[in-house]
């Protein structure tokens, strides 16, 4: 015979929750989430997803479905596995580097993004323009080797992830896909309760020309974002763009001059040395490199220049040259420029295979201080327009609190953020690395144009609670609220009668609850769960109130205790609930 265990009962509902912080976790979604019994570590980056989280999960999972579903997405569900050669192919074997999780003796990886899997799925079968466009996505368990996994499910080793990806004629088309999917992404974030904000975002290994980020502002969070005051620009920090404040030229037209400056290896140093307090003339010389020994080539250098107070935007000058840039190691200084760090400036070089790019604030300067390329030696009087030929102008600088934005009309605040979801332009770049492509209408083969879109579950789940809780515990609302209701039995008896009664009334109504009918636990515990758990609403059955056929109703965000009737508490919980 099979028996029917009520699992929603918390006599039987595993739910392991703790007193006390653990140890090891420091922000609030993940002490919270280990605290109210959602997750449980088994080893860094590895968590196991106990009954409540699941079920925190499922509801985000249901709703993804259901808008990608909505804008035409086929769901598949592809292997965790696949073969290095497949990777080798798209050039990212080598640029994921060890983030990838390899099979020993076995020459397949598992796989932290899928967008070369579903490439030969498409290859042999989107070969005419009447099958495009397309875009398919999975819900699917994803791999990368984190090397400091230490915000909990923020960020894991292992994690779940909704990857889509769509195939076009053309860049018209994908623009129309990349369009249905970031509405598609702002319906999901809103339905999941999240406080968000897109911005602008690097492309990285993904490749491609563009590219947003969904972000939830925190201090969990691992991006670091420039959003201005007034609300009308946000973006990632690696491609944040603000007023350049040009440093005004002076027109003296003095010569340069190499001066002595003993043990000064940097713009602190520099500034105190010569007794002033604005760094902008204080020109700062990093170089970089482009590695070309792999191609049996030369390398190439670049000497960067941007002003004292500044620093140097890596992704930026990566976009610039459009490849993959490193600093300069100390012992290729000397070799390149003729100095060690801290005396290295944009005259005197010593090699001829370097191209010198200063940032858009030093655009045209004069008399700037920079190294001489001899160590414990700077020249004054740099005139940038006169001394420095060939010389590039590009905005290559970290944007900093209180920039303008480009408009001039709002102040620029630096904020941490959690991103929750990423879209991607590929265009063809997978397409052309695997021989994706299609004949079009006159018999001619051409490149499918790609896309890549991706959400993180668990980040929404975090995220949200992030956003979401007091000293208490969790403040659950909205859809991916694990229940709606949490109904507390205090007493046996005629309590516990009445309270199996509320619970199956809530059940008829297809109302969420979960039902705390322990027996021998104390009320003050069953509170203390009750409000760390943060289900919305809290129905209290105890004999203080049910004498006076009174049930007591607390709404856990604003901890407000409503006094119903017996026979109207369920008309006021869907009231409520509403």
């Amino acid at each position: 015979m099979h028996i029917l265990i009520d699992y929603m009962r918390l006599s039987k509902f595993f739910i392991p929750t703790l007193k006390e912080n653990p140890s090891d976790a420091f922000f609030p979604s993940h002490i919270l989430m280990i605290r109210a019994g959602m997750i449980k570590q088994l080893t860094a980056g590895v968590y196991s997803y106990l009954p409540l989280g699941l079920i925190v999960f499922r509801k985000i999972e249901k709703i993804i479905r259901e808008e990608m579903n909505a804008i035409g997405c086929n769901e598949f569900l592809l292997p965790a596995l696949s073969p290095n050669e497949l990777w080798e192919q798209t050039g990212r074997l080598d640029a994921f580097g060890d983030i990838i999780f390899r099979i020993k003796n076995r020459d397949l990886i598992l796989a932290p993004t899928h967008e070369e899997v579903f490439a030969t799925i498409a290859k042999p079968n989107l070969v005419s323009y009447k099958d495009l466009p397309q875009m398919w996505y999975q819900i699917q368990t994803k791999f990368r080797n984190e090397a400091r996994p230490k915000s909990g499910v923020l960020r894991a080793r292992q994690f779940t992830m909704k990857d889509a990806y769509s195939f076009d004629l053309d860049y018209n088309g994908l623009d129309v896909s990349y369009k249905l999917q970031e509405q598609a992404y702002r319906k999901i974030f809103t339905r999941c309760g999240l406080k968000f904000f897109s911005v602008e975002a690097a492309s990285g290994t993904m490749g491609g020309n563009e590219s947003m980020e969904f972000m939830v502002e925190s201090d969990a969070g691992e991006d670091i974002v420039a959003i201005s005051e007034d609300g009308t620009y946000a973006s990632n920090i690696e491609v944040a763009t603000a007023y350049p404040e040009i440093v005004e030229r002076k027109n003296t037209n003095l010569p340069y001059e190499k001066f002595h400056t003993p043990n000064v290896k940097s713009i602190a140093e520099l500034a105190d040395f010569l007794k002033i307090k604005d760094k902008s003339r204080l020109a700062k010389s990093r170089v970089f490199v482009i590695d070309k020994q792999k191609e049996n080539q030369e390398n190439e250098y670049i000497l960067t220049l941007v002003c004292g107070d500044d620093e140097v935007n890596e992704s930026k000058l990566e976009a610039i040259l459009g490849t993959k840039i490193r600093q300069g190691h100390p012992d290729e200084l000397i070799e390149i420029t003729g100095a060690d760090a801290g005396s290295i400036g944009p005259i005197g070089l010593k090699s001829k295979n370097i191209k010198i790019i200063a940032d858009l604030k030093l655009k045209d300067s004069d008399e700037l201080i920079s190294g001489a390329n001899i160590n414990d030696y700077h020249i004054k009087n740099i005139d940038l327009k006169r001394d420095v030929k060939d010389i590039i102008y590009k905005d290559i600088r970290v944007v900093k609190e209180n920039d303008l934005t480009l408009k001039t009309k709002s102040r620029i605040r630096i904020s941490k953020a959690i991103e929750v979801g990423h879209i991607f332009k590929l265009g063809t770049k997978y397409s052309e690395s695997l021989g994706v492509k299609y004949l079009d209408k006159d018999g001619k083969e051409q490149l499918i144009v790609m896309g890549s879109y991706g959400i993180g579950l668990e980040r929404i789940a975090a995220a949200f609670i992030e956003q979401n809780n007091d000293d208490k515990g969790i403040i659950w609302e909205g859809e991916i609220a694990p229940f709606k209701v949490h109904l507390i039995s205090l007493e046996q008896g005629i309590i516990s009668e009445t309270s199996d009664l509320i619970y199956n009334n809530l059940k008829e109504k297809n109302i969420d609850v979960l039902y705390d009918d322990r027996k021998d636990v104390r009320a003050g515990f069953k509170f203390n769960d009750a409000d760390l758990i943060g289900i919305p609403l809290q129905i209290i059955v105890g004999e203080k109130f049910l004498k006076d056929k009174k049930i007591e109703i607390k709404i856990r965000r604003t901890n407000e205790r409503i006094l119903v009737n017996y026979d109207d508490l369920i008309n006021k919980i869907v009231e409520l609930i509403r």
